[in-house]
């Protein structure tokens, strides 16, 4: 692997070149630049490659991008970002900072630990609403003393914003059928076109009140930092264009990322935190438009990605389906009518993995029975509750109140122009007709996911549950009882409903659903 780098990158693999005693060197890359981690610094070692939106193939390009990156990081991190180091070639070889020709520059920066990133901690369920909050302050005093001016302020006109979008399209349709989907491509540039001429007017009112700043850029979960400090980081340097953007355009993009997680509850309470904060309620009406173009925005740096000559076969695997998933995103924001999702099924069935995987890829909201019933009872959702049926926080009347708190909650999101799935077993057909109702009086498509699992495997995936953390009681004991009271789905047009074998691949169950809604 070293071998195929570039003769200064492999020179970079080497502890002795650094300023500070190192024993061991890390590699990373995207597709941009070599980053080079040492233990208490990183070190950023950019590519020579032109991609068409940035042009890196200079020394003296390189060099000024990398200043670029350390003066507009420091607006966030100050911190963080130490400086350029000029990489020097003598007659002791390539060095950093020594004797020689410069042949090409680094960016010198404070490691930050990986396990306290967002997109980190979003993998692992550890972020909570306090720290979207606080991530909301920091963004509103941020985006209060960015720059401005007529010409920033042009960049969030109609024109340049359609100029943007059309970019996008034109930079992916080679990508058809193996990351976007024509009926993708078509349903999002259709949604996408008749927005922007709908609501012309609402672009170039904020453009002249001043809501077009010098921004990041490049605001996902990834390039925040969760330790004394917030840190963000990483902010485009490369392109003006880019980062002079509507603030809406900002937070839609981290909103979008943390709904890419499967935490569009996180996602919806980051954007009231940051509208409260900055009074700016006009947010709310491009909103979902800046959604749907971040998600493809993401979704096309993911095809440049996918063609990068330097990743291995295994990362190139795992772009691509990161890829789909951002391009059904932008699809899912691109919808005119809001989607309420119910799960159906036994206990052990499969019912909760399934709810958490299409949130991810649909930007839902996931309501789940579990965690309602026992917050009603006012006990901690991991602690087990092992009641009979009908009995306990399972008794017809409790039973009976979870549901109806699932049905308001489900209202409420759905009347904010947003996704649910109501994760419960829904073994009665007047529970699952109420459901109905609320997405019918939302004006909302209506589906139903019914999940079925052999008693083999129920029986395992039960018995494994109970050993580890779980908000879920359910248990072999109460399958028996459960099935003799399930009603079967019998009310609902087939286009709305599918019946999901949860013994296949997840990645199957989620393909099924999403190529037909």
């Amino acid at each position: 692997m070293i071998s195929q780098l570039p003769e200064v990158a492999q020179a970079l693999m080497d502890p002795r070149i650094y300023p500070e005693k190192t024993t061991k060197v890390d590699i990373m890359q995207t597709q941009m630049s070599f980053i080079f981690l040492t233990g208490k610094y990183v070190y950023k070692l950019r590519k020579s490659v032109n991609l068409g939106y940035l042009d890196y193939t200079t020394l003296e390009k390189r060099h000024f991008f990398s200043e670029q990156e350390v003066t507009l990081n420091r607006r966030l991190s100050p911190e963080v970002y130490l400086g350029v180091l000029p990489v020097n070639n003598g007659k002791l070889g390539i060095s950093l900072g020594g004797q020689g020709e410069i042949v090409d520059y680094v960016v010198k920066m404070l490691y930050l630990p990986q396990n306290r990133m967002m997109n980190i901690l979003l993998d692992r369920n550890r972020v909570t609403e306090d720290m979207v909050h606080h991530v909301a302050k920091k963004l509103v005093t941020f985006h209060t003393k960015a720059a401005t001016s007529l010409e920033i302020s042009s960049f969030g006109s109609i024109e340049a914003v359609k100029y943007n979008t059309n970019e996008n399209f034109s930079q992916t349709e080679k990508y058809f059928g193996t990351a976007i989907t024509p009926d993708q491509f078509h349903h999002i540039k259709e949604y996408t076109n008749n927005f922007l001429l709908q609501n012309a007017s609402i672009f170039n009112q904020r453009a002249a009140g001043g809501k077009i700043r010098d921004c990041h850029g490049d605001l996902h979960s990834q390039h925040i930092c969760f330790t004394d400090n917030i840190s963000i980081f990483d902010c485009i340097e490369f392109n003006d264009r880019f980062r002079y953007c509507d603030i809406a355009s900002e937070i839609a993009f981290l909103a979008m990322d943390i709904d890419h997680y499967g935490r569009a509850d996180l996602s919806r309470s980051f954007i009231n935190a940051y509208i409260d904060n900055s009074r700016d309620e006009q947010i709310r009406a491009v909103l979902k438009f800046y959604k749907c173009y971040r998600a493809y925005v993401r979704g096309k740096v993911g095809c440049f990605k996918f063609n990068d000559p330097y990743i291995s076969e295994a990362e190139r695997k795992l772009t691509l389906q990161i890829t789909r998933g951002y391009f059904e995103l932008a699809a899912s924001y691109a919808r005119t009518r809001q989607m309420l999702f119910i799960t159906v099924g036994l206990v052990g069935s499969g019912k909760s993995t399934l709810a958490q995987a299409l949130a991810k890829r649909l930007g839902l909201t996931v309501i789940s029975s579990d965690i309602v019933r026992k917050k009603l009872a006012s006990i901690p959702s991991t602690e087990h509750h092992f009641n009979e049926m009908d009995s306990g926080i399972y008794s017809r009347d409790h039973t009976r109140l979870t549901y109806d708190t699932l049905f308001r909650e489900a209202r409420n999101i759905l009347d904010q122009g947003e996704p649910v799935i109501l994760d419960a077993s829904f073994i009665k057909a007047e529970e699952r007709d109420r459901a109905k109702n609320v997405a019918t009086e939302s004006g909302a498509d209506f589906f139903i996911l019914e999940c079925r699992l052999d008693e083999a495997n129920t029986r395992r995936r039960l018995a494994k549950r109970l050993k580890n953390v779980s908000v879920s009681d359910g248990r072999w004991e109460i399958y028996e009882p459960q099935k003799k009271k399930f009603e079967p789905v019998n009310e609902i047009d087939s286009e709305n409903y599918f019946l999901i074998d949860s013994a296949l691949p997840l990645q199957e169950q989620i393909d099924m659903i999403t190529g037909k809604i």
